[in-house]
C-alpha cells in the first residue's frame, strides 16, 4: 500500500472521522440546498457530496460551498472519469468519491492532492483501492452483506479506513460502527424529498443529528 499521504488527505480523513457521517445528495432539487445546508451545519454533519450524474451537479456544488461558507465540506460524488471531476474542482469541490476504482480518477486525484474515496465491494476490491492511493474505501453496496461483513474486513484489513454506503440509516449506523465501519454514508432514505419540498429543516436536523450520535459509538475492530 502506499505509504505516502499527503498533509491534505490526512487532515480530511481527521476531520471526517470526528463525526463520521458523509451525506450523498443525488437528484436533489435546487430549492432544497438551502434547506440541507441549515440542516447539515446545525446537525454537525461536516461532509456533503452531490452527485455528478444529478442535473447541474456542477453548479449544485458551487452552490453548496457557498450556503455552508466552509462550515460543510462539499464534495462531488458518482465521478467516472476525469471530466468530471475537472467539473467538480473547477466547482469548489473538495474531495471526490468514486462508485467503483477508475484508475485514471484516481491517478488525477492524487496528483492534485484531492482526498478520494473510491467504492469496492470485496477484500480484492477493497486492498486494491487502498494500495492505489485511496484515502477511505466506500463499501458499496454494504446493506447487500450488512454490518457483520465489516466485522470479518476487520480480520485482515485491521487499519483500513472503510465507510459503509449503501442501505444505511438511523436505525443501523451503529451497528456499522460497532462492526468496524469507520464511518456512513446516508443518502434519500434520509435526506427524504417530502422533507426537501417542504422545507422542514428541524425534521432533517433530527435524522442526521440521531445518525451523528449513533456514530459516536465505539467501533469493535481497532
Amino acid at each position: 500500500m502506499p505509504s505516502a499521504r499527503t498533509l491534505k488527505t490526512v487532515n480530511w480523513l481527521e476531520r471526517f472521522t470526528q463525526n463520521r457521517v458523509l451525506g450523498i445528495l443525488r437528484d436533489v432539487e435546487q430549492p432544497a440546498l438551502a434547506c440541507i445546508a441549515q440542516a447539515c451545519a446545525t446537525a454537525r454533519v461536516d461532509f456533503l457530496e452531490v452527485t455528478m450524474n444529478t442535473d447541474d451537479a456542477a453548479r449544485k456544488i458551487r452552490r453548496l460551498v457557498e450556503l455552508t461558507d466552509g462550515k460543510v465540506e462539499v464534495g462531488a460524488g458518482t465521478v467516472c472519469t476525469v471530466a468530471e471531476l475537472n467539473a467538480a474542482l473547477a466547482a469548489g469541490a473538495s474531495f471526490i468519491v468514486a462508485p467503483v476504482l477508475v484508475p485514471e480518477v484516481q491517478r488525477e486525484a492524487l496528483a492534485r492532492e484531492i482526498p478520494i474515496l473510491p467504492g469496492a465491494l470485496t477484500p480484492t476490491e477493497i486492498f486494491q483501492a487502498r494500495r492505489a492511493g485511496a484515502t477511505m474505501v466506500k463499501v458499496f453496496p454494504a446493506g447487500r452483506l450488512g454490518p457483520s461483513y465489516f466485522r470479518d474486513l476487520r480480520g485482515p484489513f485491521r487499519h483500513l479506513p472503510l465507510l459503509a454506503c449503501g442501505g444505511v440509516d438511523a436505525n443501523n449506523a451503529a451497528q456499522y460502527r460497532v462492526a468496524g465501519a469507520d464511518g456512513v454514508a446516508v443518502g434519500a432514505g434520509t435526506f427524504r424529498t417530502e422533507w426537501l419540498k417542504r422545507g422542514n429543516v428541524e425534521a432533517l436536523r433530527a435524522e442526521l443529528a440521531s445518525i451523528v450520535d449513533a456514530c459516536r459509538v465505539s467501533a469493535g475492530a481497532p
